[in-house]
């Protein structure tokens, strides 16, 4: 059985038994909602996330590419690997980079 997150996201179809999952324990999810590619999934049950967003160059009336990477906790019960599509929402800080959750992935089309 899985928790509404309150968040219009599939549930995913594995279940798991980890304490940190959103729809399976008991963290609660609140606050950002972004969304990026997964860039290293290395770590044990953390992915890193990356997402790109226009910052304006006041100087020049101009706007540049940035980049930024957000450490996300990966529940077991969720798939992603590197090159994928991730949403991940904010929760409490689970450690000392981590403050965000994957609640979703998505695999990038490859032509």
């Amino acid at each position: 059985m899985t928790r509404n997150l309150g968040i219009v996201v599939d549930a995913p179809r594995k279940t798991c038994a980890d304490i940190l999952c959103p729809f399976h324990g008991n963290l609660s999810v609140r606050g950002k909602l972004l969304t990026g590619t997964v860039i290293s999934s290395k770590a044990r049950k953390m992915a890193v996330v990356s997402r790109e967003y226009p910052h304006l160059v006041s100087k020049y009336q101009r706007y540049e590419r940035s980049r930024s990477r957000v450490h996300a906790y990966l529940p077991e019960c969720i798939e992603v690997a590197e090159g994928d599509l991730a949403t991940i929402a904010e929760c409490r800080p689970l450690s000392k980079t981590v403050s965000f959750v994957v609640i979703a992935g998505k695999r990038k089309n490859v032509s």
